[in-house]
C-alpha cells in the first residue's frame, strides 16, 4: 500500500514559504498575490481546442480560450461571448451580436469575422458541429460585432451546440489563426478567456503557466459551471507535472501544491484525515464512464462477431475492483451507454453483457479469428491499466493472442489517431459527455472520422431522429433504440461507472465542486 510521508524537500519548500515576513503570509490581500499551483489527470501536451476530444485540452482550454455559450451546472446554455441573438419565424436564420469589450490576449478585438473562421474550422471536426453543418449551417460576417448564420432546415438544438462543454470544444479564435494553422494544429495559442497561456514559461515534462488575462472582461451573472462570470482572482496559475500520483498526494499533504484532479484511492482515507486537506467526491454525472474502445478499421476488431466476443469477458466489479475502486465510489453495475442515474439511463439490448468465459471462448472459436495479435494501447499508471491487464488475461484464456503495449498518455493520443497499429485501449470519460447520444464518444462519431471508427448506418439515422425530437420522452425512446443497436456493433464495451475524488488544501475558497477542474472564482485564504 502506498503512504503519504512529508519528505525532507517537502519541509524545506515549506520552510522557505514560511521564511517570508510574517505581516505579508498573513494579509489576506498578499495570499491573492501568490500562483494557484495544481496538479491535473496529465500534461497538457495537445493545445489545440478543436483537434481532439482529451479531457486534459478540454481542462486547458476552457481557461485559455471562450465561447459563444456556456452551460451550466444544470445542462441549461447561457450567453457567454454573446450579448443577444434572435431566430428568424421560420428557424432558418440566427442572428447574433457579440458582448462589447471582447478582447484576444494580443489585444485585438474579437470581432464576428474571428467567430465565423472558429466555427468554421471546428464545425467539421466535430459530431454536435457536423449535424449543424448537415442542417446546412453557414455563418457569416454582418459587421464588427455581428454575425448570421443561416440553416437550409431548421436546427433546434443550435444554442446546445455552440455551448456544449464536450470537446473538441467550438471556442473561438483569432481569424488569422485558423489561417496560419491550414489542416494542421494552431501555432500561435491566443484565446480570449479568463487566463493567457505564458508560452517562454512552458516547460515540457515539468510545468505549464497560464496567467490572469487582465483584459478579460467577466459576465456580470454568477459563475455555474461553464456558465456566466469567469472572474479570476489568482495571479497565475500553475499546472505542474508530477511523475506519479503518490508522489502528488505527498505534495497536495505537504502544501506544494493546492488541487490534485485525481487522488490515489488507496490514499483518500489519509488524506480526508489531514486538516488542511479537503477531499471531494462527487456522485451522477459528476462520475465516469470506463470503456474499452475497439479499433473497428483494422485488425482482428474489424469483426463485429469478433468485438461482440468482448461482452462475455468484463465483469465490471471484478473489473473496478483490480483497478482498486472501492464500493462506495463505484457503482456494482451500469449496463447502461449514457450512464446510470442520468437521463437516457436504459438497459436496452445488454442482455447480451453476460460475464460467461465459456461462453466467449466458444463465440469466439465460431468466428474467423485466426490468432492475430491484439495490439492494447495501456496508459501506464493508470487505473485503466489494472482494468486493461484484466481484459487482457480474460481474453487470452478465451484463445486470443493480446499484446500490450504500455505508453503515457500524450503517446496513446498520437497512437491512436492512426487506423493501423492497435486494436484496443481501456480509457475513461467524464459522465457529462457520456450522458447523451450527442456527445457520447462512441456514439456521436459514428460513422466520422474519430479513432476506433465504428459506423452503423442504423446508428446514424437514429441520431439524426434523436436531434429532431420534439420532447424528452421521444428522445428517451429514441436513445433506448440506439443502445440496442450500440450492444449490436460494439464500438466499445463499458468496465464501469466511477467516482474520482479530487483533493485541495483547505485555504482554496470558491472552488467548484466539478469533475471538471475550474480555476476561476477562486481565492486563496491567508496561510
Amino acid at each position: 500500500m502506498s503512504t503519504i510521508t512529508v519528505s525532507r524537500r517537502g519541509v524545506l519548500a515549506g520552510a522557505t514559504a514560511l521564511a517570508l515576513p510574517a505581516a505579508l503570509g498573513s494579509h489576506p490581500a498578499a495570499a491573492q498575490q501568490k500562483p494557484l499551483t495544481v496538479m491535473l489527470e496529465s500534461e497538457v501536451v495537445i493545445l489545440d481546442p478543436h483537434m481532439t476530444t482529451a479531457a486534459i485540452t478540454r481542462t486547458f482550454s476552457y481557461h485559455v480560450f471562450d465561447m459563444l455559450y456556456g452551460s451550466d451546472a444544470a445542462g441549461r446554455i447561457h450567453p457567454q461571448m454573446v450579448e443577444k441573438h434572435e431566430v428568424s419565424a421560420d428557424g432558418l436564420t440566427w442572428n447574433f451580436t457579440l458582448r462589447p469589450g471582447l478582447r484576444f490576449h494580443d489585444n485585438a478585438p474579437v470581432t464576428a469575422a474571428d467567430c465565423v473562421a472558429s466555427l468554421q474550422r471546428w464545425a467539421p471536426r466535430d459530431a454536435l458541429g457536423r449535424m449543424m453543418l448537415a442542417a446546412g449551417a453557414k455563418p457569416v460576417a454582418k459587421g464588427e460585432r455581428d454575425f448570421t448564420i443561416t440553416l437550409s432546415t431548421p436546427f433546434p438544438l443550435m444554442l446546445n451546440v455552440l455551448g456544449k462543454p464536450n470537446a473538441p470544444l467550438p471556442a473561438m479564435m483569432p481569424a488569422r489563426v485558423v489561417a496560419a494553422a491550414g489542416e494542421g494544429r494552431i501555432k500561435d495559442v491566443i484565446g480570449s478567456g479568463p487566463f493567457r497561456f505564458v508560452a517562454e514559461r512552458w516547460r515540457g515534462g515539468d510545468s505549464m503557466v497560464l496567467a490572469r488575462f487582465e483584459g478579460y472582461v467577466p459576465r456580470t451573472e454568477p459563475a455555474d459551471f461553464l456558465a456566466g462570470g469567469k472572474t479570476v482572482h489568482v495571479p497565475e496559475l500553475v499546472i505542474k507535472i508530477i511523475g506519479d500520483d503518490t508522489t502528488g498526494a505527498n505534495a497536495l499533504a505537504a502544501g506544494e501544491i493546492d488541487y490534485m484532479q485525481y487522488l490515489p484511492y488507496d490514499l483518500i482515507s489519509m488524506l480526508a484525515r489531514l486538516p488542511d486537506v479537503q477531499v471531494m467526491t462527487l456522485r451522477g454525472l459528476d462520475m465516469f464512464q470506463g470503456n474499452f474502445r475497439l479499433n473497428a478499421a483494422t485488425g482482428p476488431f474489424a469483426d463485429p462477431a469478433v468485438r461482440s466476443v468482448l461482452w462475455k469477458l468484463v465483469d465490471q466489479k471484478e473489473m473496478l475492483q483490480a483497478a482498486g475502486i472501492g464500493p462506495s465510489v463505484r457503482l456494482e453495475r451500469c449496463t447502461s451507454f449514457f450512464m446510470c442515474d442520468a437521463p437516457f439511463s436504459s438497459d436496452a439490448g445488454s442482455d447480451v453483457a453476460q460475464f460467461d468465459p465459456g461462453a466467449a471462448k466458444a463465440a469466439l472459436a465460431r468466428t474467423g479469428y485466426k490468432g492475430e495479435p491484439v495490439v492494447m494501447l495501456q496508459v501506464t499508471g493508470s487505473i485503466s491499466q489494472a482494468a486493461g491487464s484484466l481484459l487482457a488475461q480474460r481474453m487470452r484464456e478465451a484463445g486470443f493472442t493480446v499484446d500490450e503495449q504500455v505508453m503515457d498518455w500524450g503517446t496513446v493520443l498520437q497512437r491512436r489517431g492512426l487506423k493501423e497499429g492497435w486494436s484496443v485501449f481501456p480509457v475513461y470519460s467524464n459522465g457529462v459527455d457520456m450522458a447523451s447520444p450527442l456527445t457520447h464518444f462512441y456514439i456521436s462519431n459514428n460513422c466520422g472520422d474519430y479513432p476506433g471508427w465504428s459506423c452503423s448506418e442504423p446508428m446514424s439515422a437514429l441520431l439524426t431522429q434523436f436531434a429532431a425530437a420534439p420532447d424528452d420522452a421521444s428522445r428517451a425512446r429514441i436513445a433506448a433504440a440506439i443502445q440496442e443497436d450500440a450492444y449490436r456493433t460494439t464500438p466499445s464495451v463499458m468496465w464501469g461507472q466511477f467516482s474520482r475524488p479530487a483533493g485541495y488544501r483547505r485555504r482554496l475558497q470558491g472552488l467548484a465542486q466539478s469533475s471538471y477542474p475550474i480555476f476561476w472564482g477562486v481565492r486563496l485564504a491567508a496561510a
